[in-house]
């Protein structure tokens, strides 16, 4: 079973990079993170497609966008769905995590799923620790492990 987290900047050292670092360290599946290059120098638009086509490129198996749009769900919901995704990927789940400027509309179409952390903004680094600990929590679930007790 094997995750790939493609999103846009890099996750530099510091106490995010420390934080996720924990988590995916914990997880009983593969997790390969893929940074692709903001390109900040060009408008918005064109900065979202070409983030699009790097961050679609680099995407394997089951695809996940990471959006506002998306549905949300509950830990245990989370925790379901991760089963379910491994199994129409053959093992093999992609989130896809945009840069400030969030995913583009192509990104969300082409998406098997897209994905939710709820109506409120969050800085598109902090969303992959997010995402980590989210896993992490689905991991424990699925095990039984008492790190989720609600």
């Amino acid at each position: 079973m094997k995750i790939r987290i493609c999103a846009v900047g890099r996750l530099r050292s510091g106490p995010l990079r420390d934080l996720y670092d924990d988590y995916v360290k914990r997880l009983p599946w593969s997790v390969d993170e893929y940074a692709v290059a903001d390109d900040a120098h060009y408008a918005v638009q064109e900065r979202r497609q070409r983030s699009a086509d790097k961050l679609l490129a680099a995407a394997q198996g089951f695809v996940i966008g990471l959006d506002q749009s998306g549905a949300v769900m509950d830990s245990h919901a989370f925790s379901k769905a991760i089963e379910m995704w491994f199994g129409y990927g053959r093992g093999r789940i992609s989130f896809l995590i945009g840069g400030a400027d969030g995913l583009s509309d192509s990104v969300l179409k082409q998406a098997d799923d897209v994905l939710s952390f709820g109506a409120m903004t969050w800085p598109h680094l902090l969303a992959r620790v997010m995402l980590a600990e989210q896993l992490c929590r689905a991991a424990a679930i699925q095990s039984g492990h008492p790190y989720h007790r609600a």
